[in-house]
């Protein structure tokens, strides 16, 4: 990874994407590393998910919970003092984020909910914008391979989070897809670990 980049990881469920963002950012060992957690822990389950993903992580990390405001809480982040010359910033994930902000908005306002999304994510490219130097790691999943949802709130879900995936991988140098822990290159270049 050079400096001021963007990678978009892209998949299924389960399919490797958190554990290579932070096997990609830890790998930058003259890097302050930090990890924006966009999951909500509603139920136990949920609680377990985010303290396995918290387990992989080395105490090397910052993590900045932003599950609606990612913007503000990721400047506030790269603007504090630190003693690295260099960032990382691993952005786990665009899925649950884009969740988070429909669920935010009351049932008539989801008509619209795909450019209020594409909005708040032109928002999230323009800070990586703004912080150039940092190298920027996002995680998304891919949910528009499936069959049509068959409620209003799952077809926006889709649509929004599509638009916001189609946003992100425009602004990154590289995009790549995963598939069972392999990683398919889409766009610029590749390391495989």
């Amino acid at each position: 990874m050079s400096g001021g980049s963007v990678r978009l990881l892209l998949g299924g469920v389960r399919a490797g994407k958190s554990g290579r963002a932070v096997a990609l950012a830890e790998a930058q060992s003259d890097a302050a590393l930090f990890f924006v957690a966009t999951a909500q822990a509603f139920d136990d389950e949920m609680q377990q998910r985010i303290a396995n993903h918290q387990a992989e992580r080395s105490a090397r990390w910052r993590t900045i919970e932003a599950p609606v405001s990612i913007v503000p809480a990721i400047d506030e982040a790269l603007s504090a003092p630190h003693l690295f010359a260099r960032r990382v910033v691993v952005i786990d994930c665009l899925t649950l984020w884009v969740s988070n902000l429909l669920l935010a908005r009351a049932d008539d306002e989801l008509r619209d909910a795909e450019p209020y999304v594409a909005r708040e994510v032109a928002a999230l490219v323009t800070c990586m914008q703004h912080h150039a130097d940092v190298q920027w790691v996002v995680v998304s999943n891919e949910v528009g391979l499936g069959i049509v949802p068959h409620t209003l709130l799952g077809r926006a879900y889709r649509d929004a989070l599509g638009r916001a995936n189609q946003l992100v991988a425009a602004a990154a140098g590289t995009v790549e897809l995963m598939v069972a822990g392999i990683v398919l290159p889409l766009k610029g270049p590749s390391e495989r670990h």
